[in-house]
């Protein structure tokens, strides 16, 4: 029930909604002999969808002390088995619904995670969400020395096409005239962010955007949302623990993102630009899947950390691609009515599913947002 704050849920209700999801938009459309569970929890677990009905608010789901976990667990598994009857006769579109439900699911799958894990952060005791230690994963050697892949202008195809599964969001397949742009070859590590902390970057307005510097004021941010005042010691899901030096640099903001970038001389890629980058590179990096649950040294030649370990802040707007189209109905606000006033990252992170990823995948959060896996991937002219 633990809700740290109102841009976070209680790990329950991520159970809950994820079960809704599939009792609302497949159970409830495709299947005629549909009974509602408890048709009171449709208020309790509908996260945005007006079109739906009443939501309980957000900021209160940590209030939710009922139905209890064991009654959202027997409710899940109520919702598999219908689900599984009806899928070899149903037709395509509930087939389409149980496979954006799958995805959602994997999306909850990361936020059930980030938001533990500021939960944990949020009391006195840090507690450690695992005990296994980093040493008994693999180690890869000291971090890559950063360097530059060059791009030509090209017009470029963006965006989903052929087959398997996409949302919305990354139609349609579009053409775009991407200039001339260098990308480093790894994300921005723990020791370079914290040169610009010690340079007293988070002191110096001519660095940020004034939203940025407005939220550095009212935040008393002095570094990154985990790190302890010093920048010695950071929180992960292994409680407090010495910084890596290393590793990519985790859980700092857009604003953040954008005046380091400015600080150490260069900027943030666009989307255009890090999709035309990633293309033709395999879905490798640092997944939940691997345990390691925090973010990776570089390894290898060339460009490098494009997927997992830690989303990449991009300088692009989250706007409709040109000629998009919303999905009909309640679906069309997963993602086209968001389409203002939020930031795009790519390539996903450690708390990551490596299967959820692709190089078209455009995650999207307000340029505020801290408590996401999100890192800094650096671009030039």
């Amino acid at each position: 029930m633990v809700q740290s704050m109102p841009d976070a849920s209680p790990a329950k209700w991520h159970l809950a909604h994820t079960t809704w999801f599939f009792e609302e938009f497949v159970l409830a459309r495709f299947d005629r002999g549909h009974r509602w569970r408890d048709e009171r929890w449709r208020v309790l677990f509908n996260s945005y969808y007006e079109a739906v009905g009443p939501r309980h608010a957000r900021p209160a789901r940590g209030v939710l002390s009922r139905p209890s976990l064991d009654a959202v667990r027997a409710w899940r598994a109520w919702v598999d088995e219908r689900v599984l009857a009806l899928l070899p006769e149903v037709e395509e579109a509930a087939l389409d619904a149980v496979l954006l439900g799958t995805h959602h699911e994997e999306q909850h799958q990361e936020l059930l995670l980030t938001d533990i894990q500021h939960g944990l952060f949020s009391s006195e005791l840090r507690a450690a969400y695992t005990d296994r230690p980093l040493e008994a994963l693999p180690r890869p050697s000291a971090a890559l020395p950063l360097t530059w892949a060059a791009f030509d202008e090209s017009p470029v195809e963006l965006g989903h096409a052929g087959d398997g599964f996409a949302f919305d969001n990354e139609t349609p397949r579009h053409r775009a005239l991407v200039g001339p742009f260098r990308l480093a070859s790894r994300l921005v590590t723990n020791g370079e962010y914290g040169a610009f902390v010690a340079d007293g970057g988070y002191t110096r307005p001519d660095l940020w955007l004034a939203d940025g510097w407005a939220a550095v004021q009212a935040g008393g941010w002095d570094a990154p949302l985990y790190w302890e005042s010093g920048g010695e010691r950071a929180f992960g899901m292994r409680g407090m623990q010495g910084i890596d030096p290393d590793v990519p640099v985790s859980s700092v903001s857009y604003y953040e993102a954008d005046a380091y970038a400015r600080w150490a001389g260069s900027r943030l890629p666009t989307e255009a630009e890090w999709e035309r980058a990633a293309r033709g590179f395999r879905v490798e990096g640092t997944f939940v899947d691997d345990g390691r649950l925090a973010t990776s040294r570089a390894t290898g030649e060339g460009t490098t950390q494009l997927f997992g370990d830690a989303w990449e802040w991009t300088a692009s707007a989250y706007l409709p691609y040109p000629r998009f189209r919303a999905l009909e109905g309640a679906l069309g606000e997963y993602n086209g009515k968001f389409m203002s006033g939020q930031m795009v990252l790519r390539g996903g992170s450690c708390f990551s599913p490596r299967e959820h990823l692709r190089a078209t995948y455009r995650n999207f959060f307000p340029a505020h947002t801290r408590w996401q896996v999100s890192g800094i991937r650096l671009a030039r002219d």
